[in-house]
Order: structure tokens, then C-alpha cells, then sequence
């Protein structure tokens, strides 16, 4: 069973503000701005990040709260520094993430059994519960934000966008 927690709107997200996010404002001159990748990505990632919010609202599951349960539960008792590295953050950004976690009841630390003077992070029974139903609905969020493009120009995508920077 999936947990659902804060009911609580979130007013921040135009969506819930009954705005609509349009990448292109007809009437509106964007200049240059047409012409930058770095602004049709982001233009991409406001859209990609409104469904996302959209689909997780249920679970009060952000990018970076996902991707940390996913590494979490994928690398048993990894430390706070670990997983900071691992996301590409700062250990203060995990920080954040794994307390936000562990106020969900998602995550809790623990003695490492490695180095006395760090925890070893893991996901809780609820967390792991909540993990498979929020992985679900990324798949099919994922599967939503991509259903335009083939599987071909979806791999050659990952690729090109791994390539940038």
C-alpha cells in the first residue's frame, strides 16, 4: 500500500495556482533564447518536472528524494559523503534530502558497522514500500513525457544529453 502523505497543496507550482506553464507564449519574441540548447532543456524541464510533481504529489516526493531512495536502497549502508557524491550535490544537499526522508519515515541512519563515526543510511520498511510504488509511477511518468518519441530517439537522446557539458 502506498503511503500518501501531505495533502497540502503545494502553491509554489503553477499548476496548482491554475496557471498553465506554456514553453512558448504565442505573441512573444524570445530572441536568441530560441536559438540556445541550454534554454530549450530548460524549457523541457520545467514541463518534465511539472508531471513528475504532478505524479509523486501523493507520496511528497521530489527529483532529489527519489533519486537518494533509489540510491539508498540500491547501496546498502552507504554514508551521508557517499551518497552526496553519488547524487553530485553538496553533503549539506544531503543532508536536507535524507532529514526530509527521514521525516517521511522513508529513510533512517544507523550505526555503520564500517566507521563508528558515520551512519550508514537504509530505507525503512515504508520507505521500501513507498519506493515501489513512486518507482511505478516514475516509470510511468517517464513513459508519458517520452510517448513522442520512438524507443530509438529516446536511447539517442540519453545519449546526446549525456554528452552535453
Amino acid at each position: 500500500m502506498s503511503r500518501k502523505l501531505s495533502s497540502r497543496p503545494n502553491n509554489r507550482r503553477p499548476a496548482q495556482r491554475g496557471e498553465k506553464f506554456d514553453a512558448q507564449v504565442p505573441g512573444v519574441e524570445y530572441g536568441v533564447l530560441d536559438e540556445l540548447i541550454g534554454y530549450s532543456i530548460r524549457r523541457a524541464q520545467i514541463r518534465i518536472y511539472q508531471d513528475f510533481l504532478d505524479a509523486l504529489g501523493p507520496w511528497s516526493i521530489t527529483p532529489p528524494r527519489f533519486s537518494a531512495m533509489t540510491i539508498i536502497q540500491s547501496n546498502a549502508g552507504m554514508k551521508l559523503t557517499e551518497l552526496a557524491n553519488a547524487m553530485g550535490i553538496a553533503r549539506s544537499g544531503a543532508v536536507e534530502v535524507v532529514n526530509s526522508l527521514e521525516k517521511l519515515g522513508y529513510a533512517t541512519r544507523t550505526e555503520s558497522t564500517v566507521d563508528k563515526r558515520a551512519h550508514a543510511l537504509a530505507l525503512t520498511d515504508a520507505g521500501r514500500e513507498a519506493l515501489d510504488g513512486i518507482t511505478q509511477a516514475i516509470r510511468e511518468h517517464d513513459a508519458r513525457i517520452s510517448a513522442r518519441l520512438t524507443a530509438a530517439e529516446q536511447k539517442e537522446l540519453r545519449r546526446l544529453l549525456d554528452s552535453l557539458g
